[in-house]
């Protein structure tokens, strides 16, 4: 994953991170995805990046205040950098689900199970320091990721929020290879109750 150090923002992200030490933390997602889409399409490591999803897993606190608290630490962490974070404990994210989904999901038992529902293969990554060295969660590896092709990954989303999604990636890297809904991975709607 030498793509990550090519991303400055990243690896200052990931290594204020490991300094925190949330719970079974990871950076993740779209940022990890887009910053090796972005070298594969020869742009600036952070075009087109959003936010960068910083996840965790406190089983302890399912509040939402325990979850506000752990995203102002992450904030003033990451004070001055060019950023937007979204901070979610993912033993929690049962609670909220349906009101923004529309679906219930079966509640997460650590980060890594939560990560391998996350919407597309390649997307399904989550990276953090130990002892200043990267570790890379990639519940499908990284083939899809590296070849830029995107597969749904159908265990928990819907075919509109696929479509959604990666009508938005075409657009800003057009050397993705998208499959359709149908050439997805894992059974639909398995985390779904």
């Amino acid at each position: 994953m030498a793509h990550l150090r090519g991303n400055p923002v990243l690896w200052e992200c990931l290594e204020r991170l490991e300094e925190l030490r949330l719970p079974e933390c990871y950076l993740g997602a779209g940022c990890v995805a887009q910053t090796v889409w972005n070298a594969a399409h020869g742009k600036p490591p952070a075009a087109h990046i959003t936010d960068y999803d910083v996840v965790y897993f406190d089983a302890g606190d399912l509040t939402e205040e325990g979850e506000n608290q752990a995203a102002l630490s992450v904030h003033e962490a990451m004070a001055g950098l060019p950023l937007t974070v979204d901070v979610k404990n993912q033993a929690r994210v049962h609670l909220w689900y349906r009101p923004r989904f529309g679906y219930d999901i079966v509640p997460y038992t650590s980060t890594e199970d939560a990560i391998a529902s996350w919407p597309t293969t390649a997307t399904a990554i989550g990276v953090r320091l130990e002892r200043g060295r990267p570790h890379v969660f990639a519940p499908f590896g990284l083939d899809d990721l590296l070849g830029l092709v995107v597969r749904a990954n159908r265990v928990q989303i819907t075919p509109e929020i696929y479509r959604r999604k990666v009508a938005r990636w075409r657009r800003d890297w057009r050397h993705l290879t998208v499959l359709p809904w149908a050439a997805g991975r894992g059974d639909v709607g398995k985390r779904r109750i």
